[in-house]
């Protein structure tokens, strides 16, 4: 799959790693995080790039990462939090990512925003909308062109801590 995405995990927990693997796994050649605690992702093997608006949500973690890899054709943003994604649910988003589509989203019952692979010139719709005060993910969509990737829900279980993960 070469070099033409990045994991972006969007938040600072030891279950980042997970998501890395399963990103690298699916073929993501950087993987970086944005936002979070640098040193404690440092010691857990992660680069990090600052959020260019930390506190405001993941709006403007995905734009920084998009606007940070500008050069790639496509760009994976896996929240941290979702540390049952599979490699292969990974490679069927940048599948699902072809020519005029802007970005390929997991779905379970409800889009899954922050799984998904985007194109890094979906960055200008985006910081438009931050701009006015926008903030959630979902809502900025608005003219994008946007492909659904059907996911098991159970790759998608969002866990705060370690004791959330079920059996």
């Amino acid at each position: 799959m070469g070099r033409d995405k990045a994991l972006l995990p969007v938040a600072g927990t030891a279950m980042a790693v997970l998501v890395a693997d399963a990103l690298r796994a699916g073929g993501c050649d950087p993987v970086v995080a944005i936002g979070g605690d640098p040193d404690a992702l440092g010691r857990l093997g992660l680069t990090t790039i600052a959020d260019r608006w930390p506190g405001e949500g993941p709006l403007g973690g995905v734009i920084t990462a998009l606007e940070h890899f500008d050069d790639l054709d496509a760009v994976v943003v896996a929240a941290c939090d979702l540390p049952r994604l599979s490699s292969t649910t990974v490679a069927a988003l940048v599948s699902a990512l072809t020519i005029g589509t802007d970005v390929a989203m997991a779905v379970t019952d409800r889009q899954q925003p922050l799984c998904a692979a985007w194109r890094p010139s979906a960055a200008v719709h985006l910081s438009a909308m931050f701009a006015v005060g926008g903030r959630r993910l979902l809502d900025a969509l608005g003219d994008l062109r946007v492909v659904d990737v059907s996911v098991a829900e159970s790759q998608l279980i969002n866990v705060n801590t370690a004791a959330d993960l079920p059996g």
